[in-house]
């Protein structure tokens, strides 16, 4: 399989909102930026799509190192809340709707696919390619303002 470094972020003027996410992939060296946005969403659902979108990019089969500073992200997938849901029709444990279920359902899936570990950086906190991505949300943000 090949190996991809993914950093993802998203981003949200006010929540909800106008908001927007960016990806950038790096293979062998070699980078490339995605990005998007909504008139209204909101900041999880804009950190969803950049993971979504960067796996979605990939056009075989990879081993993946995703770095995001979504603890939303991160602790749904490596503490396995998103299959709890899941498993209890997109209903948390508290019994509360779990939010975002169409977009679980197609990461769901796109892990399925991938080797994908996991990596939390904080964010805004100097790490270039967390920066760039928060850039790219940022300006898609502001074209749906």
């Amino acid at each position: 399989m090949k190996r991809v470094d993914i950093y993802t972020d998203g981003a949200c003027k006010h929540n909800p909102g106008p908001g927007g996410w960016g990806a950038v992939i790096v293979f062998k060296g070699i980078e490339k930026e995605l990005s998007g946005g909504e008139a209204h969403t909101t900041n999880n659902r804009m950190e969803l799509m950049a993971v979504i979108s960067a796996l979605e990019a990939l056009k075989e089969p990879c081993e993946v190192t995703l770095t995001s500073d979504s603890k939303y992200v991160i602790d749904s997938i490596e503490k396995r809340w998103v299959y709890g849901w899941k498993q209890r029709g997109w209903v948390k444990s508290d019994k509360s709707p779990a939010l975002n279920p169409d977009l679980w359902e197609r990461l769901l899936q796109l892990l399925e696919i991938h080797e994908v570990k996991l990596v939390w950086v904080k964010g805004h906190a100097g790490h270039p390619y967390n920066e760039r991505c928060d850039e790219l949300a940022c300006m898609q943000a502001e074209r749906y303002r």
